[in-house]
């Protein structure tokens, strides 16, 4: 009587309520185990540790390797641990060699750096398990099932619902009745006065990311009997736990814990509600599990935006490094900018095949979309991680336009991009009120609440399938003549946002960035400026890929998945932030290295990350960066 016309043919009875959601919680363990992990890495080493969801990938093969080779010798239990024990050697190994040469880079480096060991990683486990999933024994002992309410429930899954609670109890003891505990609290709140008093900042700092590694690698050795060892679970596992450390709050091992819970059971009951049949229309809840943490975390950070149980960070005390001033391009720099104009133009001619042609369309295409995220990481200090949802919004809205409503190609290129712009004014309203890590979330969040609908919504984006048919103008069927449409927009866009930069509104941005008081002292509205820029970025964005979706005929959900948006960072980071031109060389640089190493090898993954590792650590500030900085010394021994 209470639902009135609210039905469904699936709908859970109470008891089956009640065991949806101790299925929840059974997850909630795992998931809290690499949260907790990752945020303890966070709270001393200021790391956002890409590789996390690796070392939880290397927990569930290393533990299979050791139960098959050590199971009849040590037992099942001790063949689990030792499994997470070597994840957690592995991470202490990657903090001496990788990371602690880093420490003192710009933050987004150190991601950078991180993700191109996620690369490394997957490609080890590739080349010493193999693509094959791999599924390990049951846990004795735990094989069978206990009747709960009328319902078999798996006894493993009990167990596990009781790992949370004493991991939980365990890390407590540790931080609060240890002089470790007492050091990593510290560390926490105030890592410089921690080194001030003269403690051991690099054995802390080992210790804590090996802990935080065998935590991870716990959580996926204990998921062993659940789940089979697949190497997809890097990237799969990383993003609910980046969701879970930031809802409960960076730093914070119990809001983990609690957000854990939150975004485990809230996810039961959608899979457990299923179908609801609302009057004539019916809404399936059980799609929510691909976005339902996402829409948690983007309603959590705008109404309390240092998460359930987080507090904010304590300001440094040491000012970051001081940029020069933006420069107008000398005559030297004129002349090599008229010989690559030329130079690609004459492309389509002289190159020797129509792949070289479709290449340097990905490349320019790519050269747009990474100067509109450096538009706003670096002159506005916005780091996004969802800015992939707005070049895949200018996509959509493009081919939607030809393939729904009939517009004409020119149209739909002009009109898709208004699309992403308007995207960007809704979200860009809220993201631009926080700041940090918390500000690059709630983009990922928006950027992942827009793939869900468009890889959900069949009816109308095609789904998971995509469109397809997306064809340009007969007049620019040719590729060559597609090539220059796109370099002259290409172009004209890179020449708008420099002029941007170098124009008032381009001085706000960065006072805005720099000193946000002072800026607000002299009448300038940062987060009005902010917005705007949030909103030219995804104009250009949007640019970008509706001239990506007719260089293809198609397009597909992928185009603005978190993965695309990964790929934009790198293209700025390995450029460099702090020049204009590194985006369009960061671009250029990754999306060849991609290309060419993938055709090379079966482990072009490996490769790949390797060679990022190599140009992050000879090339602190990005290639362009290197090169503006040897010009200017060039000049100045003149």
């Amino acid at each position: 009587r209470y639902l009135g016309h609210v039905s469904s043919k699936h709908f859970m009875s109470f008891f089956g309520l009640l065991v949806q959601l101790l299925n929840g919680l059974a997850g909630a363990s795992s998931l809290f185990l690499v949260a907790a992990g990752l945020s303890l890495i966070f709270g001393v080493t200021r790391i956002v540790n890409f590789a996390h969801g690796s070392f939880y990938m290397l927990g569930i093969y290393i533990a299979y390797t050791a139960v098959d080779r050590l199971a009849g010798s040590l037992g099942f239990w001790p063949a689990l641990l030792m499994g997470a024990l070597a994840v957690g050697l592995i991470g202490a190994l990657v903090e001496v060699l990788l990371l602690r040469r880093i420490y003192h880079a710009p933050e987004l480096f150190q991601l950078l750096a991180t993700f191109a060991l996620v690369l490394v990683i997957k490609d080890a486990a590739l080349w010493l398990w193999g693509a094959e999933d791999l599924l390990g024994p049951r846990a004795p002992g735990l094989t069978g099932a206990l009747d709960i309410l009328g319902r078999r429930f798996p006894s493993y899954d009990l167990f596990l619902i009781f790992v949370g609670p004493v991991v939980l109890a365990l890390l407590t003891l540790l931080l609060t009745r240890t002089r470790f505990g007492t050091l990593v609290r510290a560390a926490t709140q105030d890592r410089e006065m921690v080194g001030a008093l003269g403690v051991n900042q690099a054995w802390l700092f080992t210790s804590v990311f090996a802990l935080g590694a065998f935590l991870a690698g716990l959580g996926g050795a204990l998921q062993l009997p659940r789940e089979p060892a697949a190497l997809n679970l890097d990237l799969l596992t990383i993003g609910d736990a980046f969701v879970v450390v930031v809802v409960g709050g960076m730093g914070s091992i119990p809001g983990a814990f609690v957000a854990a819970l939150l975004i485990a059971e809230i996810k039961a009951i959608c899979i457990g509600l299923g179908t609801v049949q609302f009057g004539d229309f019916a809404f399936s809840f059980s799609k929510l599990t691909l976005v339902v943490e996402f829409i948690v975390m983007a309603v959590v950070l705008v109404l309390r935006p240092w998460g359930l149980m987080g507090r904010p960070q304590a300001t440094s005390r040491h000012a970051g490094p001081v940029e020069p001033p933006l420069r107008r391009a000398d005559r030297l720099l004129r002349l090599a900018t008229a010989v690559l104009v030329l130079a690609l133009l004459a492309l389509p001619w002289a190159a020797s095949s129509d792949y070289a042609t479709v290449l340097a369309i990905d490349l320019l295409t790519a050269a747009l979309f990474a100067a509109s995220l450096h538009f706003i990481m670096g002159p506005a200090g916005l780091h996004s991680f969802g800015h992939a949802a707005y070049f895949g919004l200018g996509a959509y809205g493009a081919a939607l336009l030809v393939l729904r409503a009939g517009w004409p190609m020119e149209l739909a290129l002009l009109a898709g991009p208004l699309v992403a712009a308007a995207g960007a004014v809704l979200f860009g309203w809220f993201a631009v009120r926080l700041a940090g890590v918390y500000l690059a979330m709630l983009t990922l969040a928006f950027a992942q609440i827009v793939w869900s609908v468009s890889f959900q919504w069949d009816d109308f984006t095609g789904g998971s399938n995509g469109l397809t048919g997306v064809w340009p103008a007969a007049w620019l069927a040719d590729k060559t003549a597609y090539y220059l449409l796109t370099l002259a927009l290409v172009g004209a866009c890179a020449l708008a946002l420099r002029r941007v930069l170098f124009a008032p509104f381009g001085l706000a941005m960065r006072a805005g960035r720099d000193s946000p008081l002072r800026a607000d002292a002299i009448g300038i509205s940062v987060p009005r400026v902010q917005w705007a820029a949030f909103v030219l970025a995804a104009l250009f964005a949007g640019v970008a890929g509706a001239l990506f979706a007719f260089s293809k005929g198609s397009i597909a959900p992928d185009v603005m998945a978190v993965g695309k948006s990964v790929d934009g960072l790198v293209m700025v980071l390995l450029g460099g932030v702090q020049t204009l031109a590194g985006p369009l060389v960061g671009a250029v640089t990754f999306t060849w290295l991609q290309d060419s190493i993938a055709r090379s090898t079966e482990y072009w993954r490996a490769l790949l990350g390797g060679t990022m590792l190599l140009l992050v650590l000879a090339f602190p500030m990005g290639l362009a960066g290197w090169v503006q900085m040897r010009y200017d010394h060039w000049r100045a021994s003149r």
